[in-house]
């Protein structure tokens, strides 16, 4: 069966004129649906996909934050609950075929495979299939998106990650091309991109990504020479006018909140709430426990502590519940006020988020922490990692607005008392304190800390996937809350029940040969192994 995506597309476009359109009796012929053969907007196309994106990365107040270990739920209600019991993950499939449909149209209207469009579909393409091959492992790719073949053949995670990064350099090789003095500081789609960027951001945005790639392969860099990782990314560093990336917070890939695009917790109702949901005790032991001053900007003290007679500037007054703690065990309500929550002033207090920092998916900060762990790691010769490490933090700060000698204005955890005290951010303190000033000894691990630290509330998954690469920061584990028989996290993900379903030979075959014939979310895929 031949699926009509085209339809799709324009009837979210001609839906209110159906009811006028349609007579009884007309069942052969609907006027409101396109031939095959219409031209789409490429710029309705590339707006679909992104919003799409954005779906798949479940940003702010979603359970995305509980794997990753910044909030804890404590009222399953209203930010339901911490287990780990995963299954069946959900697929990009739609990614895929979107943009088949924008090479399809951007070629039709543009008469060339060069247009920008093609471009920013190679990098959707490989977006895409890395955000389904780090769930699962391998994955159909190579026949994956044709509708003459319903039942594509599993192409290796080694091989997934091969063409996808070949299609990274397609998509900066091909916005190469088009860049120039005057299109550099264009924006690409004003209408259909809803990140904003443009033609050299993008080109940013791309090689970025690219380098996250990289150092997520950072365990199969010294067994697989055909993928040339290191060398890879030490081009890209040594290349800035062919290779351009991000070099401040301006070039981040963020989703920016409005009166119209409104703000998560405020949209879907949670505002009042914020006190069924605590800060995690993995995220305070690397901030509250360093004097970090992000923390006043992101949280706010535990009540208890504050009735105890501390002040809302001292770092012992925040306190994090444990993801590893069974639901039932913890304070519904948070009534006895033991743990911090998110600050309501900052995310709570505005319905178009218009005090928090905007959701970035991807930005400079994280930038930082991986040519600092590359450089670590020996793949950037004349790089120093400490210099990447201390960018990557006040880039952190950056984001969240917070400057040495700044005043923030803590309040409660409902926003009836929105001034409860202040405090003075002192980054050159933090920057001094021993757990935070680099230590070449303890490098790696600063650096991963950091990374996570930056992560807070954005870029999905990915501190989550750090911490099944490399173990840092030590995720809490083992107790009743993570919900798995073993009480462990998992490492992956079940195949998508659509596989399972309509592919079931090539699955069947694939689980075989990677995980002996189980789909074990406790199993190592290639990637981690």
């Amino acid at each position: 069966m031949k699926i009509n995506f085209l339809n799709i597309l324009i009837s979210l476009t001609t839906i209110t004129l159906v009811a006028s359109s349609c007579q009884k009796g007309d069942l052969l012929s609907n006027p409101n649906v396109a031939a095959e053969s219409a031209t789409v907007p490429a710029s309705l196309i590339l707006n679909h996909i992104t919003a799409n994106l954005m779906r798949e990365e479940e940003p702010i107040i979603s359970s995305v934050y509980r794997y990753n270990q910044n909030i804890v739920s404590n009222y399953s209600y209203y930010f339901g609950g911490n287990s780990y019991n995963w299954s069946n993950t959900n697929h990009t499939y739609d990614m895929i075929r979107y943009c088949s449909k924008l090479e399809e149209q951007a070629q039709k209207q543009y008469g060339n495979t060069t247009n920008v469009y093609f471009a920013l579909s190679k990098f959707f393409r490989a977006y895409a299939f890395i955000w389904l091959t780090q769930r699962v492992g391998d994955i159909p790719m190579t026949q994956a998106g044709n509708p003459g073949n319903l039942t594509p053949v599993y192409d290796s995670q080694h091989d997934v990650y091969k063409n996808c990064l070949a299609l990274l350099d397609t998509a900066n090789t091909l916005l190469g091309n088009l860049t120039n003095t005057t299109t550099a500081s264009t924006k690409v789609d004003a209408g259909g991109d809803i990140f904003g960027l443009t033609y050299l951001q993008w080109r940013k945005v791309i090689n970025t990504y690219k380098l996250r790639v990289l150092i997520s392969l950072s365990q199969r860099a010294d067994d697989n020479a055909d993928l040339n990782i290191k060398s890879q990314f030490a081009n890209i560093i040594a290349n800035p006018t062919n290779y351009p990336i991000m070099t401040s917070n301006s070039d981040n890939m963020s989703y920016r909140y409005t009166t119209v695009t409104l703000y998560p917790p405020n949209r879907s109702g949670y505002a009042p709430y914020n006190n069924c949901e605590n800060i995690s005790q993995t995220f305070f032991n690397v901030t509250a426990a360093y004097n970090d001053p992000r923390v006043f900007a992101l949280a706010i003290p535990a009540p208890a502590q504050l009735a105890a007679g501390k002040q809302v500037s001292d770092f012992t007054a925040y306190v994090g519940e444990d993801n590893g703690k069974s639901q039932g065990l913890m304070s519904n309500f948070s009534t006895d006020g033991k743990y911090s929550s998110l600050s309501y002033n900052r995310y709570m207090s505005s319905a178009s988020g218009a005090n928090a920092e905007p959701y970035i998916l991807l930005g400079y900060p994280e930038l930082c922490f991986n040519i600092a762990e590359a450089a670590y790691r020996g793949w950037i010769p004349g790089i120093i990692a400490a210099d990447w490490y201390y960018k990557g933090i006040n880039a952190s700060m950056n984001v969240y607005g917070l400057s040495q000698g700044q005043t923030v204005t803590i309040g409660n955890v409902d926003g009836t008392k929105p001034n409860m005290g202040t405090a003075t951010i002192d980054i050159n303190g933090f920057l001094a304190n021993p757990n935070v000033a680099y230590d070449v000894t303890k490098g790696l691990t600063q650096i991963l800390t950091q990374k996570y630290v930056a992560f807070f509330m954005n870029s999905g998954y990915e501190s989550y996937y750090n911490w099944r690469r490399t173990g840092v920061p030590a995720f809490s584990q083992g107790g009743a809350g993570i919900g798995t028989p073993s009480n462990q996290i998992p490492l992956r993900w079940q195949y998508p029940q659509d596989e399972i379903n309509f592919n079931n030979t090539n699955y069947t075959s694939s689980i075989g040969t990677q995980y002996g014939g189980k789909d074990d979310v406790t199993a190592k895929m290639w990637l981690i192994k």
